[in-house]
């Protein structure tokens, strides 16, 4: 082994300042976080730029938050597998990911709001149920992304935001979706920063999603309600179906196929509720939020 670079003073006194500076630095977030000015969302985001964050160790991170404490730090770490000497730039996507939806466990919040996730076949009716709850103010409605194209009466940013194949693959590799998945040939994704920090602030948020990224969400938060949308008949599901216009015989005759795959998932929902009346659906999701 080779021996150390010997340093000149004029470096030395340099690499000491700069230590310093570095130390100061962490302190100075680390008071931040205990006075609710940063979050676990805003520290991570902050140690990609600011390089003595970066550095900062995971555990004192940790330790910084109320209510966690060396020995729920050390709790915590294990059981993500997360070494004890790892510092917060050494961190692997998937940590970071379980990191941030730990911080969304009802302990780790004074006031949160509550996930629910509507799901149920394609027709059943669910985009007009989120508008309405939209409108009516009682949930913050999370805006997917997807790689289909939009339909005539669809605005980008406020029914889906309408991306490239390429964008929505370079989404999923920066790790920035709750949940994805391909439904009808086409990607659906739930943007996750912009849910977690809703919930942080005590939103009640509600997801119009495919069933498979149900069952993703209800992995990641399982304090997420699960609501299954049944159509009142299956003749009423294939009367909203052919009367939407906006697919072919074939296509539709697809969409039924599947229909019927998802009308059997439902058994996996929590909640299960016919789409009789769009008033009554509105008002049972309210007060599944509010309980």
């Amino acid at each position: 082994m080779g021996t150390p670079p010997q340093l000149t003073a004029q470096q030395r006194q340099a690499a000491l300042a700069k230590a310093s500076a570095s130390r100061k630095r962490r302190a100075e977030v680390k008071a931040q976080i205990k006075s609710g000015e940063h979050n676990i969302d805003s520290v991570l985001t902050l140690a990609g730029t600011d390089e003595a964050v970066g550095k900062m160790r995971v555990k004192e991170l940790l330790e910084s938050f109320t209510g966690v404490g060396k020995i729920r730090a050390n709790t915590m770490m294990e059981r993500l597998n997360i070494s004890p000497t790892r510092r917060i730039q050494g961190l692997g996507r998937h940590q970071i990911r379980e990191l941030r939806e730990e911080f969304l466990r009802p302990e780790h919040l004074s006031n949160p709001g509550r996930l629910i996730v509507l799901s149920g076949p394609g027709g059943v009716g669910k985009s007009t149920i989120a508008k309405q709850l939209r409108q009516a103010g009682d949930f913050w409605v999370s805006v997917s992304f997807t790689t289909r194209k939009p339909r005539v009466n669809e605005i980008d940013g406020h029914d889906y935001f309408f991306v490239t194949e390429s964008v929505f693959a370079r989404m999923i590799s920066n790790n920035e979706f709750l949940e994805w998945a391909e439904f009808a040939g086409n990607r659906y994704g739930t943007p996750q920063a912009q849910v977690e920090q809703a919930l942080r602030e005590g939103k009640n948020v509600l997801l119009e999603i495919e069933i498979a990224g149900a069952k993703q969400v209800k992995a990641h938060l399982p304090q997420s309600i699960l609501v299954f949308l049944e159509p009142p008949s299956w003749e009423e599901l294939v009367s909203r179906l052919v009367g939407r216009g906006t697919d072919g015989a074939e296509r539709r005759a697809e969409r039924l196929e599947l229909a019927q795959e998802e009308l059997a998932a439902a058994a996996f929902f929590d909640v299960i509720l016919v789409n009789d009346q769009v008033e009554s659906v509105v008002q049972r999701l309210v007060e599944l939020a509010q309980n």
